[in-house]
C-alpha cells in the first residue's frame, strides 16, 4: 500500500494519499489522530502511521 511514497511523507503527500484537503490534513495532525513530528515549519509524517489510521477507520 502506498509503495510509491517515501517512508516519511509531507502534508501535501498526505493529502494525496487520503484524497483530503489541506485543512482536513492539518486537523488530523493537530488533533494527533495521525502522529507527526514538526521540524521547523514542516510536518514529517511516518507512512506507517497513515496506514494505521486507515485501518482504524474501517
Amino acid at each position: 500500500m502506498f509503495s510509491s511514497y517515501p517512508d516519511i511523507v509531507t502534508v501535501a503527500q498526505l493529502q494525496k494519499m487520503l484524497c483530503i484537503g489541506r485543512n482536513t490534513a492539518y486537523d488530523l495532525l493537530k488533533r494527533d489522530i495521525i502522529p507527526s513530528v514538526r521540524i521547523g515549519r514542516v510536518h514529517k509524517i511516518p507512512k506507517a502511521d497513515v496506514i494505521k489510521y486507515l485501518k482504524s477507520v474501517r
